[in-house]
């Protein structure tokens, strides 16, 4: 393509350009993903619920959405519950879009991960759900999460499961069928491909998916910045909730699974993809 270019008296794209098509067609792709999903409030109500059972988190408490997007749901909804809640969003067309569907600018702010435009100790609550796996540093957007949490606080992350098995491949951020079982240098040159020369292959997105996790990492991750205890959303669930109700199956297995650590480590290979991480209340 370069030379190409020079023949026709073009300048020559440069790698760290990118691909051309990267960014612009991105906002337009994320919509429309948008728009073939349910309604999510009611999975948030229920996320609250289950978060509530590890530490206080009843209305009002202050929340940061960290990664909102530009149609931060998440940010109306927690508002609606009575919190007091920002987002926190780094592309610039997703920060102007994020506060147009919020309808108050001042709820959603430019930031990253891994510098939360946030005070020290003023947070209850962090939700970072399908972000960590854009990051640059999830050790660093770990650490920030940890900075802003008040002692007893939750940090929760939902992101990529690097042992989810599906039957028909997806993995939920790449065009590429079990991209999340290939090896790590394969994965790697399926970013750069995204990047350089098939934008589509992670619908135009500017930060891709670059992190592959499983919960042992994640904890890890979280040990490092200083969270004290960790607990996959299996831990929460009681037989009463109705993800656990109406399967006689899951009613079955749910206690056995949650007391036996070798039971619970076999779930957690499909299940491990969200954790929350609590941050020593002070003694």
């Amino acid at each position: 393509m370069q030379r190409q270019d020079q023949a026709n008296g073009v300048k020559p794209r440069r790698l760290a350009e990118g691909h051309p098509d990267l960014g612009p067609g991105h906002l337009e792709a994320y919509l429309n993903i948008i728009k073939t999903l349910p309604d999510d409030s009611g999975r948030l109500e229920r996320l609250l619920t289950y978060l509530d059972r590890i530490a206080d988190l009843e209305a009002p408490k202050d929340v940061v959405v960290v990664g909102c997007g530009p149609r931060p749901q998440a940010v109306k909804v927690l508002r609606e519950l009575n919190h007091r809640v920002l987002g926190v969003e780094p592309v610039i067309t997703f920060v102007a879009a994020a506060q147009e569907y919020v309808g108050q600018p001042e709820l959603v702010l430019k930031g990253w991960a891994e510098a939360l435009p946030l005070e020290t100790s003023s947070q209850d609550l962090v939700i970072c759900d399908s972000v960590l796996e854009h990051v640059d540093s999830p050790r660093k957007a770990i650490a920030e999460m940890y900075r802003v949490l008040r002692p007893g606080g939750i940090a929760y992350v939902s992101t990529t499961n690097r042992w989810r098995f599906s039957l028909t491949g997806d993995n939920g951020e790449y065009h590429v069928r079990f991209l999340n079982w290939l090896p790590r240098l394969v994965r790697e040159s399926y970013v750069f491909q995204h990047l350089h020369h098939n934008p589509a292959l992670a619908n135009y997105s500017l930060r891709p998916a670059v992190h592959w996790f499983t919960f042992p990492e994640l904890c890890a991750l979280g040990r490092d910045s200083g969270f004290a205890q960790f607990y996959s959303l299996l831990d929460v669930l009681v037989r009463e909730d109705p993800s656990v109700r109406n399967k006689w199956w899951r009613r079955v297995i749910l206690r056995p699974v949650q007391r036996n650590a070798w039971l619970r480590a076999l779930a957690l290979t499909q299940v491990g993809y969200a954790i929350a991480m609590l941050k020593r209340p002070q003694s």
